[in-house]
């Protein structure tokens, strides 16, 4: 699994902040890591030259393998709190997308066991 991070002209994020957030979507994707071939992380400004506080929006891109690519968003007050909570909606999002798939009708299939004798 390969992970980017891009950021706009107004968010100033040090190489230990992107260490940080590859180290954190590695660790919760890490289940995910066969079926998600690149992770895009979004970082920028929401309130650039506004006054107020600084809002900053982590945008994070999935690209599973052979299927859509699947994002989520979150905004805070800090880079790495923005990328925590966009990458805990997104692994909620994946857990329910590859859930579905491999669980069909919210239960596992049966046809896998054996039947006992005796049982009638």
């Amino acid at each position: 699994m390969q992970i980017q991070v891009h950021t706009d002209k107004n968010v100033d994020v040090s190489d230990g902040v992107v260490r940080r957030i590859e180290a954190e979507l590695g660790s919760a994707l890490s289940h995910f890591s066969d079926q998600i071939t690149r992770v895009d992380v979004h970082l920028g400004n929401e309130s650039a030259g506004r006054s107020g506080g600084t809002v900053t929006r982590c945008m994070l891109e999935a690209r599973p393998a052979g299927q859509q690519p699947v994002a989520v968003t979150h905004h805070a007050t800090s880079p790495g709190e923005a990328c925590s909570g966009a990458v805990h909606k997104l692994e909620t999002l994946l857990t329910s997308k590859f859930g579905r798939a491999n669980n069909h009708k919210g239960g596992e299939s049966i046809r896998h066991l054996q039947v006992r004798e005796g049982l009638q």
